[in-house]
């Protein structure tokens, strides 16, 4: 570019000088080994992801006085001469993470990369690649389906869609009867959440062609914890027993109107429209955060129907969980696995799963705990959680 041959005057060449250091600025951003993300839509180049895990994000909004992208860390990107702003982000920790972009400081989702349900609402997402891992991409192994299926509640008086994951050959062998796990998301996602963000079925796919798990039904339903109302924060350390009771009574009010569906509509609606071994035996329930919440609160209550428990950095039912030291050789008895997981970061801000394992073990109540290496309140800590929990499954 020939600054002069375009520009006269002193004020023309500073423009022209603008434009440059702007067009530089932004091969700067571009150039490298730099992939477009996973995620972005189809023929998206934006977001990129370079061999630091930084991410370039850009976006096209030429009205806009100030832009900047919110990835649980705010970044202010910059305005080119043609409108476009553009970021590069610190080095980006591995997995699944939400963001919107900022446009005047109204969020919005990037129209260049596909949305989820999270946080209550559509928000952008970004898959950092983890170097070496693929258990939850999908590979070259007979897979199985996840179907919408829609079924009528009779406690809630109206219909409801839940996702069934059912594995391989399961049309084939039509004499086949399969065990079941009901798997819940967490607060602010619903029953798109674990086949979508947490790759389930590619997880199982790829465990059953390596013979590391049993042949399993699969349902992910809605745990009406989707839409958060005013929230109380939780109480820290050495809050007044006001609070702590506030939190507490939240705790155990949100959500409670899933326990009726799930236990009167969804399990019976399961066992009677698929091929289910419909027995304790055969049956399972995890959840993550506060699905894990709503599943160690109705498991506990429901021994009778579950044998196999499953708490991915779970909220604890601090009630629920008294009544397995009331009677603990029973519990050992009943329950074949009980399954504890965080991730490393996480128990640093909160050690309370890790505190409950102890006071499990020193009780001399069976349990297997997980600890997730490197990664806080966040999907890989799942993925990997539900990668771990399903060779216990149905031995």
């Amino acid at each position: 570019m020939n600054c002069k041959s375009l520009f006269t005057g002193q004020k023309s060449l500073a423009v022209c000088l603008f434009l440059c250091l702007s067009w530089l600025g932004m091969q700067a951003q571009t150039s490298g080994d730099a992939q477009p993300a996973s995620t972005n839509v189809p023929g998206a180049e934006y977001p990129r992801i370079d061999s630091q895990l930084r991410g370039t994000f850009r976006v096209n909004a030429p009205n806009a006085q100030k832009v900047e992208l919110n990835l649980g860390k705010k970044y202010e990107m910059t305005k080119s001469a043609d409108g476009v702003w553009m970021v590069t982000t610190d080095p980006l920790v591995v997995g699944f993470h939400y963001y919107t972009i900022l446009i005047d400081g109204v969020a919005v989702a990037d129209p260049s990369s596909e949305s989820f349900f999270g946080g209550s609402s559509m928000q952008s997402g970004i898959e950092v690649p983890e170097a070496g891992v693929d258990y939850y991409l999908p590979k070259n192994v007979p897979h199985g389906k996840v179907e919408s299926v829609t079924y009528y509640s009779k406690s809630e008086k109206r219909y409801r869609r839940c996702f069934v994951y059912i594995p391989p050959g399961y049309d084939k062998n039509l004499n086949r009867k399969y065990p079941v796990l009901y798997l819940q998301h967490g607060m602010g996602e619903d029953e798109r959440g674990w086949a979508i963000q947490g790759k389930m079925n590619n997880i199982v796919d790829n465990l059953l062609a390596e013979g590391k798990c049993k042949p399993m039904i699969v349902v992910m339903d809605n745990g009406n914890i989707a839409y958060m109302k005013k929230r109380p924060v939780m109480p820290a350390a050495g809050a007044s027993e006001s609070n702590r009771k506030e939190f507490t009574q939240f705790l155990m009010n949100f959500g409670s109107d899933f326990y009726p569906i799930f236990l009167d509509d969804l399990v019976p609606f399961i066992d009677s429209n698929f091929r289910t071994l419909p027995d304790r035996g055969n049956r399972a329930m995890a959840g993550l955060s506060f699905g894990g919440f709503q599943t160690l609160t109705i498991t506990l209550a429901h021994l009778d129907k579950f044998s196999y428990i499953g708490g991915f950095s779970p909220g604890l039912n601090d009630e629920a969980i008294q009544t397995i030291y009331k009677d603990v050789a029973g519990f050992n008895r009943k329950v074949k696995t009980f399954f504890l997981s965080t991730g490393s970061v996480e128990r640093e801000g909160n050690s309370n799963i890790w505190d409950l394992h102890e006071a499990l073990n020193k009780a001399g109540v069976k349990n297997v705990y997980y600890e997730s290496p490197g990664t806080a309140h966040e999907w890989l800590t799942w993925r990997r959680s539900l990668h771990e929990f399903l060779p216990l499954l149905f031995k």
